[in-house]
């Protein structure tokens, strides 16, 4: 073998060179079957529009429920407590509309104004509560005379007004004097006595120029004038 050649058995290992290893293959991950994933249903919500036809209908029956207690407090503001008639508030209010009325069409209708006498002794002999007994009769006894488009008010301590509807002048008087006679003949029972009283009634009719202060005080006057016969009488 000539000097400085390689064996060939060198040469060829030389040639070849080490064997390489190869990088090991990845192994896929065999991953386990996937699990169902449970998901808790959330309970179903009114959408938008729904949930305000209901907030809608709330309100609603809430204004009505506040709508019909408003008409009762208005009612009873109208109402004397004691005798459960009108009150002053009230005939003032159906005062002025008789009298836009008559002004308007010429219709005719009538003020009765009434006073108890000597209402005062009873409440000194027997009480007040006699006194609330007696004045409740009294308003019973008016609203039986009356038609039921005409108005008994009681205007405050023992004093009554009446509107008459389509009664002129005569009328208006001829009621008056049945009203004295009928509330004469009325009786209250108050712890065990019978109590009674007299009342005076002047009439006068409502003019078309009339302001409701100008009919009050004509009929004011025709009950004073009144009761100042019957204690001549």
């Amino acid at each position: 073998m000539p000097k400085g050649q390689p064996d060939g058995r060198i040469r060829a290992k030389l040639a070849i060179g080490p064997a390489r290893e190869r990088p090991p293959v990845p192994q896929r991950r065999q991953h386990a079957p996937a699990e169902e994933t449970k998901v808790a249903k959330r309970p179903s919500r009114p959408d938008a529009a729904a949930r305000l036809a209901a907030e809608v209908e709330r309100l609603q029956k809430q204004l009505e429920a506040a709508r019909g207690q408003l008409a009762v407090l208005e009612a009873r503001a109208d109402v004397d407590p004691l005798t459960e008639v009108p009150n002053r508030r009230a005939f003032e209010r159906e005062l002025a509309r008789a009298l836009a009325y008559v002004k308007r069409y010429g219709t005719t209708a009538a003020l009765l104004y009434l006073d108890l006498d000597d209402f005062k002794g009873i409440n000194d002999r027997h009480g007040h509560g006699a006194g609330d007994a007696m004045l409740r009769a009294v308003a019973s006894v008016l609203g039986r005379h009356v038609r039921e488009s005409d108005l008994v008010a009681r205007i405050g301590g023992d004093e009554f007004a009446l509107l008459l509807w389509n009664c002129d002048e005569h009328n208006a008087r001829t009621k008056a004097l049945v009203l004295e006679a009928s509330i004469g003949r009325t009786t209250a029972t108050h712890a065990g006595t019978s109590l009674s009283v007299g009342a005076s009634v002047g009439a006068a009719t409502l003019l078309p120029l009339d302001e409701p202060a100008e009919a009050i005080a004509r009929a004011d006057r025709a009950m004073y004038a009144r009761k100042a016969a019957r204690r001549a009488a």
